[in-house]
């Protein structure tokens, strides 16, 4: 017998796009949305499985045992700001005039989000998800939120959801609403600007620990994507599965603002009675972080990034410990660099392991739909990187 799963149900939809195929070319209008869509599920993959393509939406859903409301946020930010730079850069790849390639800056990106339970089942041969929860976050849809509050970007979190993900609204700056529905009633929102979130990570410093600052670099290859291992890495749960092997009895997190992962979040790293505290500085998922570590009984502070750059296969992982300015502090870390090499190897030949059972675990029973294909008949997208569909 089919049992109802405890999902998180999100749909990403390329707004203005009704109004922008009425008046424009429909041949790079096709190719314009198939590129965006694509760039939409495959910057949500693999923790959101792809439901239903739905025009120009997406409808994902994730096992909600597998995300939490930091995870969440990530996610969606990183897929909007994937699609903020494939818009700007489809725009510039190409010289065509045309009304499709001139107006390709109107087209936005919403999303709705709540949790709730469904059914998976086959139908003619293809996964649907059913149930009053998936009637739910497809009705969000309608609502009025660019009227109303002027965010043309946002998501929206029904407060089930967030009750659920365990983040604090209010903290974040979201907006509080109510949206009412025939046959279902009220429903209590939470809005968080997407095109604010986007203008404050085009402006914020970044703090990067590069090769030309690095005091020594540890390099990894794990048989996972970027998003995979970013958890492992970043979730205390997920850490203390591969770095007990290198001495981790512990972490201990106190996140930043609104119970949210990121910069202002402090981990103290425990071994044994010890702790190594750290403090975030950057956050750019899946992208890298960086960490400001003071080592116990006095020992020196280290500024550190690891960097995820994906490959063909999995995920470059890439540890730099950045040159300390105080000729004290360069003398006692590279004294222990060798101390550093032994836990992290020793942690990291585990974190291979447990990062592809996790793909293997994401990816077991994945049916899903199709994504359009480009045609460019014409190569008005010439010069632009293919996108990478990533399972």
């Amino acid at each position: 017998m089919i049992q109802p799963e405890s999902v998180c149900l999100l749909i990403a939809d390329i707004s203005g796009y009704t109004e922008y195929l009425s008046t424009v070319e429909i041949d790079h209008a096709q190719d314009i949305l198939a590129d965006l869509v694509g760039t939409v599920v495959t910057s949500l993959k693999p923790g959101f499985r792809l439901a239903k393509l739905e025009g120009d939406a997406a409808f994902c859903f994730a096992p909600a045992e597998k995300i939490d409301g930091s995870q969440l946020l990530d996610t969606i930010e990183h897929c909007y700001f994937s699609f903020r730079r494939r818009r700007r850069d489809v725009r510039q790849a190409t010289s065509c005039e045309c009304n499709a390639c001139t107006r390709i800056p109107n087209l936005n990106l919403k999303f709705v989000a709540h949790h709730g339970v469904a059914l998976r089942q086959k139908m003619a041969g293809r996964e649907e998800l059913l149930g009053s929860d998936v009637i739910v976050v497809h009705r969000l849809l309608k609502n009025d939120i660019v009227e109303k509050m002027g965010i043309p970007a946002y998501v929206a979190l029904t407060d089930q959801l967030v009750q659920t993900m365990g983040i604090d609204p209010a903290q974040l700056d979201m907006h509080e609403r109510t949206e009412t529905y025939e046959h279902i009633g009220d429903v209590k929102i939470w809005v968080h600007d997407l095109e604010r979130r986007w203008q404050q990570e085009e402006q914020r410093q970044r703090v990067f620990v590069g090769a030309e600052k690095a005091l020594f670099t540890n390099v990894t290859t794990v048989d996972a994507p970027p998003q995979v291992v970013w958890e492992f890495l970043t979730k205390p749960g997920g850490r203390m599965q591969w770095q007990f092997a290198g001495g981790t009895t512990g972490i201990d997190e106190q996140p930043a603002s609104g119970n949210r992962r990121g910069v202002g979040t402090v981990n103290h790293c425990m071994h044994g009675p010890d702790a190594i505290i750290e403090n975030v500085l950057d956050w750019r998922p899946f992208d890298y972080f960086t960490t400001r570590s003071q080592l116990p009984h006095g020992g020196p502070a280290f500024v550190s990034t690891f960097e995820f750059e994906p490959t063909a296969t999995g995920t470059n992982v890439i540890y730099r410990v950045e040159t300390p300015k105080k000729a004290a502090d360069r003398e006692a870390m590279a004294g222990l660099e060798g101390l550093f090499a032994e836990s992290f190897g020793k942690g990291l030949a585990v974190l291979k392991g447990v990062a592809r059972d996790e793909v293997g675990h994401l990816n077991a029973d994945r049916v899903e739909p199709d994504l359009p294909e480009l045609k460019n008949a014409d190569g008005f997208l010439q010069g632009m990187p293919p996108l990478e569909y990533v399972g």
